[in-house]
């Protein structure tokens, strides 16, 4: 008997025939965490009327990104029923918050329709005080959901992990114990799935671990101790020829493990504090790691598939058997960095962009200065011949890609709101979380 498919899922097939990644937006940064799309039809230039398809107004506060399979898109928010702090933009001490909210919070789902924007569904996870601090900039729905094209899969640290049907019904959850984090700062790891698994990287102050469940009951199926304090990376499932693993970056060490949780491989000289997402691209795996706070190690390496055992390049030499390059200074804290075309683009918080041969770590152009912004979190995209960063003013600065520094142009604000999650790229359109919209940005040209 042949299966049916889901009505998206099928939508999805139909659209795209066996190309999902062109399609869909399952996790943060795409299918693959490249943060690419080669679709022409995406557009360049936009404000906070033009160009713009349709804006929901989404309540409370998330920096999650928005994920899309089909014609659903899927985000959280957490609504607090008290006043909630304005965060300041840019980087600055003095962002800490160490007393606990003493409100009543929700933690939400939320479905909406890929084409209108209009709301499908929205489930409530959970209700009451929250049980751990975060910093002013942070939120409790910081976590990127991900999904499979049959089930979507929301994670709010220190709460749970919940998974849902396209539908909206709750198929299961596995609860997530609160535990410290460095600062009181929270959570913002995102999960990603990988054939019948999820991963959830868990790093904090108290208890770190590398999850696996079965995606398909939440069972879990094993857990993996880590030596590791509070980081906010997600884990990356990398594919190659000669096996599967599971890459974590970390303060401690960057590890691998296989499939079933066990170390292959580590390296240390990492910042004491790591945000951005591995990812791999042209047969290398690049891991960054640049905490502003940090005076020296500021590490991004291009690591080479089938390394085993302490990897961790001898002091002073900048290549090794399983290490193409590495570079100890040129790391960004908050964006994960970008490989497009064989070259490799790093946007700094403050507002500088650099360029290097992703092959080689080359330098072609060093810290040029984009307009200046309050600063840029969220990580940069590319769609053909241009390269996109999005500041936390809501400005978007469209370069050329290449060995040369040319900025083209700079998309105004969205009115002024906050933008510090990172955008989705599916067919012709552009969804961009701010903080209180979901923008669809696409080519009047493309709209019905």
């Amino acid at each position: 008997m042949t299966p049916k498919l889901h009505p998206s899922l099928l939508a999805a097939v139909l659209l795209c025939g066996t190309s999902f990644a062109v399609e869909n937006w399952p996790q943060f940064r795409g299918a693959d965490a490249q943060g690419i799309s080669a679709n022409a039809n995406l557009p360049d230039k936009w404000s906070a009327t033009e160009n713009v398809e349709w804006k929901t107004p989404i309540p409370g506060r998330g920096w999650s990104s928005p994920i899309i399979w089909g014609e659903r898109v899927f985000l959280t928010t957490v609504i607090n029923s008290g006043d909630t702090e304005a965060p300041k933009k840019g980087l600055y001490l003095g962002g800490n918050r160490p007393e606990i909210p003493a409100t009543e919070h929700v933690w939400k789902v939320i479905c909406l329709d890929l084409t209108t924007g209009k709301p499908v569904w929205e489930k409530t996870v959970h209700q009451g005080r929250p049980q751990t601090p975060i910093h002013l900039k942070n939120s409790y729905a910081s976590e990127t959901p991900a999904t499979d094209g049959e089930r979507v899969i929301a994670c709010f640290g220190g709460v749970g992990i919940f998974c849902f049907d396209f539908e909206g019904k709750e198929l299961w959850k596995h609860p997530l114990a609160p535990r410290p984090t460095r600062a009181g700062w929270g959570t913002a790891a995102s999960p990603v799935l990988h054939g019948d698994r999820l991963y959830y990287q868990c790093d904090n102050d108290a208890q770190s671990e590398l999850l696996a469940l079965d995606k398909r009951t939440g069972k879990e199926v094993w857990r993996t101790p880590r030596d590791e304090k509070s980081n906010w990376s997600p884990p990356f499932v990398w594919q190659h020829e000669q096996r599967t693993e599971i890459v974590t970056a970390g303060s401690g060490a960057v590890r691998s493990y296989d499939l079933d949780g066990k170390l292959l491989w580590s390296l240390r000289g990492m910042s004491s504090i790591t945000i951005a997402m591995p990812y791999a691209a042209d047969g290398l795996l690049y891991v960054s790691s640049g905490y502003v706070g940090d005076k020296v190690m500021k590490s991004l390496y291009a690591i080479k598939p089938g390394a085993s055992g302490d990897i961790t390049p001898p002091e002073g030499q900048r290549s090794t058997e399983f290490i193409a390059w590495w570079d100890p200074g040129i790391a960004p804290y908050n964006p994960t960095t970008l490989v497009h075309q064989g070259k490799l683009y790093v946007l700094y918080d403050r507002g500088l962009l650099s360029c290097f041969d992703a092959k080689t770590g080359q330098p072609f152009y060093l810290k040029e200065r984009l307009p200046r912004g309050p600063g840029f979190t969220t990580s940069p995209w590319a769609v053909g011949d241009k390269i996109f960063c999005l500041d936390e003013d809501g400005q978007t600065h469209v370069l050329r890609a290449g060995e040369k520094f040319e900025l083209l142009h700079t998309n105004p604000s969205l009115d002024g709101e906050m933008c510090m999650g990172t955008p989705a790229l599916v067919g012709e359109r552009l969804l961009i979380r701010t903080d209180r919209h979901l923008y669809s940005i696409r080519n009047p040209s493309r709209q019905p």
